[in-house]
């Protein structure tokens, strides 16, 4: 009789589940379709399954004893942002990796994952291989985010997925009150957080109202009868000036045919636009637009955080006014993970939320997302809010 078997730590379990989602994910794409790069800040799908392998081969196997590399070449392919790990091949090229073919990369991620069984038992490696996890779900869901992207730009407009995504409800906007006074910012307390969410700190609030909901398409469609493209005084220079260089006229994905009829873009293929669903892909620019013709303004971070148990959030980032700086007393994490956040704290923007692309438990109160302020192709809108 076989002795049963024990049952494998939870980690090993976590890491099953994550790496199980991202093969889920490119399972109904062809190989073709994971190869394409539609532009510099996308990159293609199998970039990304291989990636995610690169990273748990690299910071964690590797410096394991008998541990053997699949590829050496492949930390020159697939390595992204991280100077103390070498050279790697340019972002905006990362389509012309033709070669390893994507049964390669899936069997590299074979040959990980059955390495990296034995490495989640291991107490020492857990925070790094935790990091990994939450590593990968980013790049879920930018494989999600690129790949839509890709497909727009395909004559035939095809869809990621079969089935039609339901209507949603009309809900009346309400504006929740905050009373202001003093709150406490950040991650602080059991699981996991990355660094940019630390450390917890207090900030004034002054007393504000928020709304209760994102705003929607059809709210975002006045502001375009309204002339909102055409009229400079709604914008910010730069915003402005990326409007007349690119020729907005509307979010990203929006189509409009002859008769004037609106649908748009989605990963179920083309759709009836929506009145009543949040819009999205708006840039912070369109964002900070629509909020000052409404009359509104776009809330701080930290009001964000302070009254998000006051709201439902999850469906779109939501831009805020913040720019993406460090946290009083911020430290990055320790040895390689160092570049992970603190080095992109410039230039950039601060959202908050989760949207129907983060995957199911990634995502967190504290949890600070950020982007250029220009950019579209993330599931990115709007949730106002105003002064008491």
């Amino acid at each position: 009789m076989k002795p049963a078997l024990l049952p494998s730590h939870p980690l090993a379990q976590a890491y099953r589940a994550v790496r199980a989602h991202s093969e889920a994910l490119a399972a109904p794409l062809s190989a073709e379709d994971c190869a394409i790069q539609s532009m510099p800040d996308a990159s293609p799908v199998k970039w990304h399954l291989a990636h995610t392998s690169w990273f748990f081969e690299t910071v964690i196997l590797s410096r394991r004893p008998g541990y053997k590399v699949f590829d050496p070449s492949f930390a020159y392919l697939f390595n992204s942002y991280y100077e103390a790990l070498g050279p790697r091949h340019p972002r905006p090229r990362r389509g012309l990796i033709t070669r390893p073919t994507l049964d390669e990369v899936h069997a590299w991620r074979a040959h990980v994952d059955a390495a990296m069984t034995a490495a989640c038992e291991d107490p020492a490696l857990h925070d790094a291989i935790t990091l990994g996890l939450h590593h990968e779900q980013q790049h879920q869901e930018l494989i999600l985010t690129d790949i839509k992207h890709g497909f727009f730009c395909n004559p035939l407009l095809p869809a990621y997925r079969g089935d039609a995504p339901g209507l949603h409800p009309c809900a009346a906007l309400e504006w929740r009150e905050h009373p202001g006074g003093i709150a406490g910012i950040g991650h602080d307390g059991p699981g996991f957080a990355f660094d940019n969410e630390t450390p917890r700190h207090q900030v004034l609030l002054y007393p504000f109202r928020i709304a209760s909901r994102p705003v929607s398409n059809g709210e975002y469609q006045a502001f375009i009868a309204d002339g909102g493209y055409r009229r400079a005084e709604f914008w910010l220079s730069d915003g402005w000036a990326r409007v007349q260089d690119e020729q907005w006229q509307a979010p990203l994905y929006w189509l409009k045919d002859d008769d004037g009829t609106e649908s748009v873009f989605t990963l179920h293929g083309v759709q009836p636009l929506d009145p009543h669903a949040p819009v999205e892909h708006v840039s912070f620019y369109e964002a900070a637009a629509y909020a000052a013709w409404a009359g509104k303004r776009l809330p701080t971070e930290f009001e964000w955080e302070a009254s998000a148990a006051m709201f439902d959030h999850g469906a779109v980032w939501e831009w805020t006014r913040s720019s993406y700086d460090p946290y009083p007393r911020f430290k990055p994490f320790e040895g390689i993970a160092a570049e992970y956040n603190g080095k992109f704290m410039v230039g950039q923007m601060v959202l908050r939320g989760g949207s129907t692309a983060t995957p199911p438990g990634h995502g967190r109160d504290s949890y600070r997302n950020f982007f250029p302020p220009s950019a579209r192709w993330q599931f990115s809108g709007i949730r106002l809010a105003e002064d008491i």
